[in-house]
């Protein structure tokens, strides 16, 4: 029996020293295993997942040209109003803001002196019509004593000069008068248009004179943006293309057509001065500063975002989803932009007319960043992938 149990015990202890060795190579070889299996993993080419935002499609569109313009918005009329003599104002009673019509009497100069100039006037004119009368009397009593031999016919050259003298002075009492009429008129301060006071810049009984500065008008009925040029620019602009501006305060943009162009450049910075017209809108005012693009040509073929097109390479290039027998992968594609400039629709985001690319190319978007050459990708559907050409073209 104690042999029995010793060979029993010792089966037991080598079956279990032969269990353990197992299990212990067992789980060695699954950990190489593992180990393999993670270094397969890092080898592997890594694929970048793109979100939605990370693409876009090339498009056969047409590329509206365009070029940006920026000023001020003035009306086509404005007036300052002056006193056109000296004196003290009185009866203004409008206020920033108010309706005038042309014509309107909107002030008045102090009438007393100027009545009391017209009345000296006028009564210097009766008195050298007086004087006429006399010397016409003696010139015809001088002429029939001359007749009758009484007197010399030098006396009656001297009648006909004293003539000639008083009807000079009657004429320039009446110029004299007129001036003292037209300076009393001249009293009454009319506005020359018809629009609203911009700016009051007198009181009444305030003494002004000559060309002094009362009211400021403008017509908001015609405004227009004037706008700055450089030359390369204006060459392309012309009397009559369209034209978008976004004025100040304003949440729409406001249609505009380009009217006038300036012949000459300023002397300053060689800027050609543009005019555009501008469409009534309500909230518009003189003053405010607006920009937008004028629309001066269009192209049609492959559009692409302006910001996908990559210029970190001696030629330009986008960043092309491809699809091949290696799978989804980018390849940097060059490309040549032939102009930039907005989509013909709603869409206002910088766009490129490219040749070198297809049109439903699908491309990296430039808020993607850079993406090595060759990288794996996976899109965000499979309906963008089905897309995608299956050679490089």
């Amino acid at each position: 029996m104690n042999t029995w149990l010793k060979r029993a015990l010792w089966a037991a202890v080598v079956l279990a020293l032969a269990a353990g060795v197992g299990r212990a190579y067992l789980a060695r070889q699954a950990k190489a295993k593992d180990a393999q299996a993670a270094a397969a993993q890092l080898k592997a080419p890594v694929a970048f997942e793109l979100a939605s935002q990370d693409t876009v499609t090339a498009r056969d569109g047409t590329l509206v040209q365009s070029i940006a313009v920026s000023g001020t918005v003035k009306a086509t009329q404005t007036a300052v109003l002056k006193a056109r003599v000296a004196g003290e104002i009185q009866g203004l009673t409008a206020r920033e803001g108010d309706r005038v019509k042309a014509g309107q009497v909107m002030a008045r100069v102090d009438t007393t002196e100027y009545s009391a100039r017209v009345q000296q006037a006028r009564q210097q004119a009766q008195a050298a019509a007086a004087q006429v009368d006399i010397a016409r009397r003696s010139l015809d009593n001088n002429q029939a004593l001359v007749a009758q031999g009484f007197i010399s016919k030098t006396a009656l050259d001297t009648s006909l000069a004293n003539l000639d003298a008083a009807q000079a002075n009657h004429r320039a009492a009446l110029a004299a008068q007129d001036i003292a009429q037209k300076a009393l008129v001249d009293t009454a301060l009319r506005s020359p248009i018809s629009g609203q006071v911009a700016a009051r810049l007198v009181q009444n009984g305030e003494r002004v004179g000559v060309d002094a500065r009362v009211l400021e008008l403008v017509d908001l009925s015609a405004l227009e943006l004037e706008a700055a040029l450089p030359p390369k620019d204006a060459a392309r602009v012309s009397v009559g293309q369209t034209a978008s501006v976004q004025v100040e305060g304003l949440e729409q943009p406001v249609p505009a057509r380009v009217v006038r162009i300036s012949p000459s450049a300023q002397a300053g910075n060689r800027a050609v001065m543009t005019y555009l017209k501008l469409d009534a809108t309500p909230g518009l005012r003189h003053g405010l500063f607006a920009d937008g693009r004028v629309a001066v040509g269009q192209r049609t073929g492959v559009l692409v975002p302006a910001n996908a097109v990559r210029n970190d390479k001696p030629q330009p290039y986008v960043q092309q989803v491809l699809r091949d027998t290696a799978g989804t992968r980018v390849v940097h594609t060059p490309v040549q932009v032939l102009a930039q400039g907005l989509t013909d629709g709603a869409d206002n985001t910088a766009t490129a007319l490219a040749t070198g690319i297809a049109n439903n190319s699908i491309l990296i978007s430039g808020r993607a960043g850079f993406i090595q050459e060759n990288t794996a990708v996976t899109l965000p559907g499979a309906s963008a992938a089905a897309t995608l050409p299956a050679t490089k073209p």
